[in-house]
């Protein structure tokens, strides 16, 4: 029934804001993406599935606009260029599509956010390998566990479910709060 879905996700969102230190490592990717924003660096976003979805839908969110008309800040999905992806994915495994293209990219002071529900991706766990020895802030969005890639990471950000839509939905929300949190602190209140 979709009654039962939609309580499931108010019940995920209930949790999200009991969850004091939650919120206060949401708040540290957030100063972590000022910093680096103010400094000139960059974020760049992986994760697979629904979650290269979400990861580019974030990115848009800081490259683009949230609510104000603002210059634009340097922030990219790492899938979205597909001949890449696919050529290091027939060359070298997919295993390692991330963290070629991290290794490539990531400077020290850039934020990488890595999403993955389970935070057991391997090719996201790589990622987070390549863009520790760049010098990046590595940001992990994961279900409750926070799986592997909890342990690789300088801030989690693990949704309290299990369940992988409600996962996805509480990153949503997050990654929105950060996104207009961060474009609020640079260039002012909408």
């Amino acid at each position: 029934m979709p009654h039962d879905r939609i309580r499931a996700a108010i019940a995920v969102k209930h949790a999200i804001l009991a969850d004091t230190a939650l919120l206060s490592r949401l708040e540290q990717a957030t100063a972590a993406c000022v910093t680096t924003f103010r400094a000139g660096g960059k974020a760049l976003f992986c994760g697979n599935g629904g979650s290269a979805a979400d990861a580019q839908h974030l990115a848009a969110e800081l490259s683009g606009r949230f609510y104000l008309d603002r210059p634009p800040l340097f922030a990219e999905a790492m899938h979205v260029n597909t001949s890449f992806l696919t050529a290091v994915a027939n060359d070298y495994g997919y295993d390692h599509a991330f963290s070629r293209l991290t290794t490539g990219m990531a400077r020290p002071g850039d934020v990488l956010f890595l999403l993955s529900t389970s935070g057991n991706s391997r090719n996201i766990l790589a990622a987070a390998v390549a863009g520790k020895k760049a010098g990046c802030t590595l940001v992990a969005m994961t279900g409750a566990s926070g799986g592997e890639l909890g342990h690789l990471v300088d801030i989690l950000i693990n949704i309290p479910s299990s369940d992988t839509p409600r996962i996805q939905e509480g990153h949503m929300l997050l990654g929105h709060i950060l996104c207009e949190d961060v474009e609020q602190r640079l260039f002012g209140t909408p």
